[in-house]
């Protein structure tokens, strides 16, 4: 044989598979007819098996020929060997029932007036078969005529077509052709792919390298699929292993687990004594690994173990440890900190919020110090090595509470922070409007700023807006009616106004105090910024950014209102003292600075 038909150097065939002509019947319009009588009978049969016993697998009509062969091996009455056989496959689940089910389809049968002879079996009881090396009967149930299948008996089918084309190729040389996999375990379902195994005796191949012999060898098996599945008339596909019997001998001396699950659990529908001596030296505990290999097996459990440990303590020091920590400081800046280090960001929880404010529970800081002081800082300085199964479920239990309590507490800092921002801006606007109107309720500022600001020109008509805007963010948050946009809106929309009336109010009520009056400059994060000072009734008042202050023997948070108190103080005294003292908390405010008006 050549390549061009597939032939392998050194793999010679031996051609001892023959097609015979069947001899033509002497009367066949009467054959013809009691074929279609026994046909519609035995559709009749399945009919009622079908309908009786659902969980059926299968039912099949064994082939005649081979009817002496179970009458031999599995104990069949002699005078059944000219009967129909029918084959039928039950789950092995419903084994104690066999009897009784037997009992009622014979009961049936007996009215159809046929020869009939039934057997029911379950797919071990097919496995025992082969494993008794009775392949001859397996190869028969497999070519039985289908009258109902699940997949069972198309899958055994398409096995042992496929098996048999091998076989014409190369018979000498494949030593085993084994089932595999969840088809032997009851899992497989009527579409699923099915896994064999075919060992190839490499032995005697001298011409060619093993490698390549393999690869060659797997090629042409595989070309045999598709013609097995089209003789058999299945959807499924076989999963096919190849193995070099040295290949295969050198994975049990090594005890590669694989093998040994492979020699445990598979099912061979050929052997040539070689699968069952390995299967049944497994079984007596013979079949034993070398010491080299089971050094290697133990180093791997070995292994295993510190790098499941290892995953375990990555776990705590890395996932639960930025869990818990980034949530933690976002909350401390959200509440006005900048962000601490790791051992501050506990202190600061703790001082905050559950000694200052009072609004979370000491078991949760508990836990965040255990996380990010025990655990993390322990590991960071080689103390921690280490950590539980059990702890890391605590620690995760803890962790889905603790960021829970989080996003509750998250809630509270925001409602606060935002009461804060809209009682800041609303002070801070009236602070400044009262005095320029001179009016003390909210009604009458507006009206007064109204009438004798916005009417006359001093003030652009937008500014009554922003005033009502403010007013209704901080009415509505006092109503419950939380809003985070509305008062973002009003705290920016309040700096343009706040800026105009500080510009107004100096312009106008300071004009005659120049003397009073200075402009410095400093250096603030490397970038130089001016601010000015107000010397009024004995009063320094230092207008920084937005912020006013006054400086007299210490520095206070000043506002407006004081301001204007002290101009019109200082407007009947026209002296401007100046303490000395000023100079210094300036310097210490600012830093260095100089005196540019």
């Amino acid at each position: 044989m050549t390549d061009d038909d597939n032939s392998i150097p050194g793999m010679e065939v031996d051609h001892k598979y023959q097609t015979k002509n069947p001899a033509i019947p002497e009367n066949p319009e009467k054959i013809q007819k009691e074929m279609e009588k026994t046909k519609k009978d035995l559709d009749k049969l399945k009919g009622f098996i079908i309908k009786k016993y659902p969980s059926t697998l299968s039912l099949s009509v064994l082939p005649p020929q081979a009817m002496k062969l179970f009458v031999d091996e599995e104990e069949i009455p002699k005078e059944t060997e000219k009967h129909t056989h029918l084959y039928m496959i039950i789950p092995e689940d419903k084994l104690k029932e066999a009897q009784k089910i037997k009992e009622a389809i014979v009961k049936e049968m007996a009215k159809l007036k046929q020869k009939l002879w039934l057997q029911i079996k379950t797919p071990v009881d097919v496995w025992e078969i082969c494993l008794d090396s009775k392949f001859e009967l397996t190869q028969a149930i497999a070519m039985s005529y289908p009258l109902y299948d699940k997949g069972f008996l198309g899958v055994l089918r398409l096995a042992e077509i496929h098996k048999s084309l091998v076989l014409q190729k190369f018979e000498k040389y494949v030593v085993s052709y084994i089932f595999a996999g969840s088809y032997l375990r009851g899992e497989a379902k009527q579409d699923s792919d099915i896994d064999v195994s075919i060992i190839i005796n490499d032995t005697d191949v001298k011409r060619m390298p093993r490698l390549e012999l393999k690869e060659r060898l797997r090629g042409i098996i595989y070309q045999y699929l598709a013609e097995a599945k089209a003789l058999a008339g299945v959807k499924n596909d076989l999963h096919i292993q190849t193995w070099l019997l040295t290949d295969f001998w050198e994975s049990v001396k090594d005890a590669h687990p694989v093998i040994f699950g492979f020699i445990r659990d598979g099912v061979p529908i050929y052997d040539r004594g070689t699968f069952m001596p390995w299967k049944a030296l497994l079984k007596m505990g013979k079949l034993k690994p070398s010491p080299e290999a089971l050094d290697m097996y133990m180093s791997i459990g070995e292994r295993a173990m510190k790098r499941a440990q290892a995953m375990l303590l990555d776990i705590v020091v890395q996932d639960i440890f930025h869990g818990v920590s980034n949530p933690s400081q976002a909350l401390l800046m959200l509440y006005g900190l900048p962000p601490p280090n790791i051992p501050e960001t506990v202190k600061e929880m703790k001082r905050v919020f559950v000694d200052k404010e009072k609004i979370l529970e000491k078991k949760y800081t508990d836990f965040l110090e255990e996380v990010m002081i025990k655990y993390y800082k322990g590991w960071e300085h080689g103390k921690v090595k280490e950590v539980s199964g059990k702890d890391v479920d605590r620690l995760l239990k803890s962790m889905d509470e603790y960021l829970k309590r989080l996003g509750e507490l998250r809630k509270e800092i925001e409602k606060r922070a935002q009461e804060k921002t809209i009682e800041q801006v609303y002070e801070s606007v009236f602070g400044m409007l009262k005095p320029m109107t001179g009016q003390k309720s909210q009604q009458a500022v507006i009206e007064a700023f109204e009438k004798n600001f916005v009417k006359k020109g001093k003030f652009p008509s937008r500014y009554l807006k922003i005033i009502h805007n403010i007013i209704s963010a901080r009415a509505d948050f006092k109503k419950g009616k939380t809003n985070l946009h509305k008062i973002d809106e009003a705290r920016k929309e309040s700096q343009d106004l706040i800026n105009s009336l500080i510009e107004f109010t100096q312009r106008c009520e300071l004009v005659s105090m120049d003397k009073g009056r200075m402009r410095i400059k400093y250096k603030e994060k490397g970038k130089p910024v001016t601010a000015e000072i107000l010397h009024a009734n004995g009063n320094t008042f230092l207008f920084k950014g937005q912020t006013i202050k006054k400086l007299t023997d210490k520095i206070y948070n000043s506002n407006m209102k004081e301001v204007s108190d002290s101009v019109e103080h200082q407007k009947k005294n026209k002296d401007v003292e100046i303490n000395q003292k000023v100079f210094e908390l300036l310097k210490k405010e600012l830093g260095e600075y100089e005196v540019i008006i």
